[in-house]
């Protein structure tokens, strides 16, 4: 299926051992569909593979957007790739925590939605000053119920992350910094320069001690995987309901939803 990369809906590249991973989705403030979420794992499973790599990072095309989640003109209703909920998101997921590399996810734009988990379940998060984040899973008949919100919880705190859900606010790069979601906010056009220093630290760093780290502190968020089954197993029957539906037909529509009728 990738025999012939340069991949359709990312770019990939080594910058001195650096793996670059771009959504380059920019249309479509680089959401997602399968294509896309088929071609990130394989290129986290690339980087993971390749010894010349030592830290990957993930970012968006442009300057508008880092990645906002499932692309919602293309839910059909399964989307249009494999796995639970029609998207091997759980995949993805997984493949950036169990990569035994560092990843750092470069926050350029908007980080809403699936692409707000993304960038939560990276091990560290570079944000341009103009970035803004947040859930929008409830005003669009969606949710992620694992990682998104168990393991959001334990970085930000039950009361924020409840907060971040239910009001599906937009905050600031700064706002999240301060949450404990970013590490470090810099302006929009030293963001490149930024994580480029971080990636040739960690580079100059024993790989076997950043795999041994890695490993041992996602040890104690592990059975959050189990929760993230569970919850996309319960996410896919609720997306076959009316309730679901109107979400998206009404995100489509560029109407209010009316979910009071359900």
């Amino acid at each position: 299926m990738f025999a012939n990369t340069p991949y359709e809906d990312i770019t990939y590249e080594n910058r001195n051992g650096a793996a670059w991973i771009t959504i380059n989705r920019p249309k479509v403030y680089n959401a997602f569909r399968g294509k896309t979420i088929e071609e990130l794992i394989h290129a986290f499973l690339t980087a993971a593979s390749d010894k010349s790599v030592g830290v990957v990072v993930l970012t968006g095309s442009g300057d508008k957007a880092f990645c906002t989640g499932g692309d919602q003109s293309n839910h059909d209703g399964d989307y249009d790739g494999r796995g639970v909920v029609g998207l091997p998101i759980d995949e993805l997921q997984s493949a950036i925590r169990d990569i035994p590399k560092p990843v750092i996810a470069a926050v350029n734009g908007f980080a809403i939605g699936g692409g707000h988990v993304l960038a939560t379940i990276c091990d560290m998060t570079i944000a341009a000053d103009t970035a803004k984040m947040g859930q929008v899973g409830p005003k669009v008949g969606s949710v992620d119920a694992g990682w998104g919100t168990a393991y959001l919880a334990r970085i930000v705190g039950e009361k924020k992350a409840r907060e971040i859900w239910y009001m599906c606010k937009r905050y600031t790069a700064q706002e999240m910094m301060d949450m404990g979601l970013v590490n470090k906010v810099v302006p929009a056009a030293e963001l490149e320069a930024e994580v480029t220093s971080w990636c040739e630290t960690i580079m100059e760093h024993s790989p076997t001690a950043l795999a041994l780290a890695k490993r041992s502190f996602n040890c104690d968020s592990e059975s959050i995987r189990g929760i993230s089954m569970m919850g996309l197993n319960a996410v896919k029957l609720y997306y076959d309901t009316e309730e679901s539906k109107e979400g998206v037909n009404a995100f489509n529509e560029k109407r209010k939803p009316n979910f009071r009728q359900f």
